[in-house]
C-alpha cells in the first residue's frame, strides 16, 4: 500500500454543450459547422457533452434561439452537467446577458468568437502576437461591460441617501474608460511593430530576395509543409490554430537562387472581423509576399468550402491580386481513385504529403518556375572588388555560366525585375526577357 495517496490536482476539463442554429442562408451545413465547433472546443482543453440544434428564418433579438429552446437547453445543461454552452455563431452582449439568466449560475454562456480568442490566447507565443489578441479581447470585452456591474446599478434605481452618485454607472464607466485606455494603449504599440515590420519587409523587397506564403485553412498542414521544405523545427500539431505567429525560413531552389518561406496563421470560416483587423500586420507577410501557396487538406471532403473561407478572407485583407499555386497536402490519405480525379479536375496544382514528404521536388520546382517567370537574362561584369554584389547575384539569381576576366567577373544570368536596376551600371552587351 502507498504510503502517500495520490491527489488529483490538474484542474477537471471543462463540460460543454454546443447549440446551433441554422436559418438556410449559409454555405455551410449546421452539422459541419457544429463539428468544427467541437474541435475548436476540444482544442481550448473542453470536452463536449452534447449539442442542439433549431432551425429559425432568423435568430431571436432576445435570446438567439426560440424562447422554448432557451428553456430545453436549460433543461439540458441541468441533466448533461455542462458548465458552459457554446453558441456557434456571435451573440449580441444582451442575447449573451438573457442566455445566463435562463441557465443559471454558475454557467457560462460563450460564442465562436470569445473560444476562438481563448485558443489564440493561449497559442500567441511572440510579443505582437500576444499584444494582438489582447487587443481582440479587449475590444470583444467592452460591450459586454455593462451585465458585470448589473448588481451595483439596482442600488443607482432605489434612490435614497448617496443613490445620486450611481455607484454602478460610475464604476461601469470608470471600467469603460480603462478598457478603452488600454485598447489605445495596444494599438499604440502595435502601431510601432507594425512600422517595424513594414521596414523590415522593405529591406527584405529592397534586398530582392523572392518571399514564399503559405496561407490556408487551420489544420491544413501549413507548418508541417514548411519544416519538410526548410528542414526546420517549427511546432506543429493536429489540432486547430497550433500556430499563430508567422514564422519565416530561407531555402536555396536547386538553380542556385535563395528563397525566404512564410507560415501564417490559420484561417476559419466565421473567423472574428475584429481578429482579422487585431492580426492585420501578421497577415501583412502575406500581402509582402510574391507568390501565395494555398494549403490545402486534400483528405478533408469539405475542402471546397475552406478553400471559399480562405479566399474571402485573403480578399479583404487585399491579397486578391497576388500570384497563387493550389497545394494539395495529406495526399497519402486519399485513395487512388480519388487523388486522380483531384489531378484531372486540377491539372495546375501540385500534390504532396508533407508528413511523408512526397511531392516536394515537384513543389519546388514549381515554386522556381514562378520566381524565374519574367525574368531577364543579363550579362553583366562586376568589378572584384565588389564582393557583396557577386554574392547576391549568386543568392538572387540563377547564374547561368561566370568566367573570371581581368576587369572583374563577367556573369551571365536571369535576373529579376528588382535585380536589373542594382546590376544596369554593370550591365555589359544586351538583355533577353524570359
Amino acid at each position: 500500500m502507498p504510503r502517500f495517496k495520490y491527489i488529483e490536482t490538474a484542474p477537471a476539463p471543462e463540460r460543454a454543450l454546443v447549440v446551433g442554429v441554422d436559418t438556410g442562408r449559409g454555405d455551410w451545413h449546421m452539422a459541419e459547422s457544429l463539428d468544427e465547433l467541437e474541435r475548436l472546443v476540444t482544442t481550448a482543453d473542453g470536452v463536449v457533452v452534447g449539442r442542439e440544434t433549431q432551425k429559425l428564418d432568423s435568430p431571436s433579438p432576445r435570446t438567439f434561439v426560440g424562447s422554448g429552446k432557451a428553456e430545453e437547453i436549460a433543461a439540458a445543461v441541468r441533466r448533461l452537467d455542462a458548465d458552459v454552452v457554446v453558441f456557434d455563431d456571435e451573440l449580441s452582449p444582451s442575447q449573451q446577458s438573457n442566455l445566463e439568466r435562463i441557465f443559471g449560475d454558475p454557467v457560462k454562456v460563450i460564442d465562436r468568437t470569445a473560444l476562438i480568442l481563448d485558443i489564440f490566447g493561449r497559442h500567441a507565443k511572440t510579443r505582437e502576437g500576444r499584444l494582438q489578441v489582447q487587443l481582440a479581447q479587449l475590444q470583444y470585452l467592452l460591450p459586454r461591460l455593462r451585465g458585470m456591474w448589473s448588481h451595483l446599478m439596482g442600488e443607482q434605481t432605489r434612490g435614497g441617501i448617496g443613490s445620486r452618485f450611481g455607484q454602478g454607472e460610475s464604476q461601469l464607466e470608470v471600467d469603460r474608460r480603462l478598457v478603452r485606455d488600454r485598447i489605445s494603449a495596444l494599438k499604440r504599440e502595435l502601431l510601432k511593430l507594425e512600422t517595424r515590420r513594414e521596414t523590415q519587409s522593405k529591406a527584405r523587397w529592397d534586398s530582392g530576395i523572392w518571399c514564399v506564403a503559405l496561407a490556408g485553412y487551420t489544420n491544413a498542414g501549413k507548418s508541417t509543409l514548411l519544416n519538410a521544405l526548410t528542414d526546420s523545427g517549427v511546432y506543429a500539431k493536429d489540432e486547430l490554430f497550433a500556430t499563430l505567429d508567422p514564422t519565416t525560413r530561407s531555402i536555396d531552389l536547386a538553380e542556385g537562387r535563395k528563397i525566404t518561406i512564410t507560415d501564417t496563421v490559420g484561417f476559419i470560416q466565421k473567423l472574428p472581423t475584429g481578429l482579422i483587423e487585431s492580426f492585420k500586420s501578421t497577415l501583412a507577410e502575406v500581402n509582402a509576399a510574391d507568390l501565395v501557396l494555398e494549403v490545402v487538406d486534400a483528405s478533408d471532403s469539405n475542402w471546397e468550402k475552406k478553400r471559399d473561407a480562405v479566399n474571402e478572407i485573403l480578399d479583404q485583407i487585399g491579397a486578391k491580386d497576388i500570384r497563387r499555386v493550389l497545394v494539395f497536402n495529406k495526399c497519402d490519405l486519399l485513395a487512388p481513385d480519388d487523388l486522380s480525379s483531384l489531378r484531372v479536375c486540377h491539372p495546375d496544382a501540385v500534390f504532396v504529403s508533407a508528413e511523408e514528404e512526397t511531392g516536394l521536388a515537384g513543389l519546388l520546382h514549381r515554386i522556381a518556375e514562378e520566381a524565374s517567370a519574367g525574368d531577364t537574362t543579363l550579362t553583366v561584369l562586376i568589378p572584384y572588388e565588389k564582393g557583396i554584389l557577386m554574392k547576391m547575384v549568386h543568392e538572387r539569381c540563377q547564374v547561368i555560366r561566370e568566367q573570371y576576366q581581368g576587369g572583374g567577373l563577367l556573369i551571365t544570368a536571369r535576373v529579376s525585375a528588382r535585380m536589373v536596376a542594382t546590376l544596369a551600371p554593370y550591365q555589359v552587351g544586351g538583355s533577353d526577357s524570359i
